[in-house]
């Protein structure tokens, strides 16, 4: 089920609502009870973790000396 951000226009709070469809809105702001409330735009943030095994310069943020080929194979360029 997506869970949804939502900004009531009466009071100001934001709340989240966990929705059965993506069409779903909640009844009410569960803080004033009002009935006028607005979809937010949702942000995330992702954490990488560093994975066991892989060598120190998988993050990205080697120099080409520290790889055994003397080229970085994770590097984008």
């Amino acid at each position: 089920m997506p869970l949804f951000e939502y900004h009531c226009v009466g009071c100001g709070s934001v709340f989240e609502h966990l929705a059965r469809t993506a069409k779903e809105k909640p009844a009410a702001c569960p803080r004033c009870g009002a009935k006028k409330v607005e979809k937010q735009f949702s942000t995330f943030a992702a954490h990488q973790a560093p994975e066991a095994g892989l060598p120190g310069c998988a993050s990205g943020s080697c120099s080409s000396s520290s790889c055994a080929t003397g080229a970085c194979p994770f590097s984008a360029s």
